[in-house]
């Protein structure tokens, strides 16, 4: 019975772990000049980064090119240095 709580803890983690999906691609034109993409896979939305505000609009997709299916909807806008995708 004593180590019932370390036993949840470690399923929690677990579990955390387990059904936490990675990341995929992602990527962002730039609204300024749209011959620019971000590679936005491993850069969190933050108010030094980037966010995708409220619109209706293709915010991310997963490649850099305006075909490719969207990651999230909303207006892209920057606010930091992001780094650029290399075609």
């Amino acid at each position: 019975m004593s180590k019932l709580p370390l036993l949840a803890f470690v399923l929690a983690a677990f579990a955390a772990v387990a059904f936490t999906s990675p990341r995929g691609p992602e990527y962002a034109q730039d609204p300024v000049n749209p011959s620019i993409w971000y590679d936005l896979t491993h850069v969190a939305p933050s108010s030094t980064s980037y966010e995708c505000d409220d619109a209706e609009q293709v915010c991310t997709r997963i490649q850099p090119n305006s075909n490719s299916d969207m990651v999230e909807e909303g207006l892209f806008v920057k606010y930091g240095d992001l780094p650029i995708a290399n075609p």
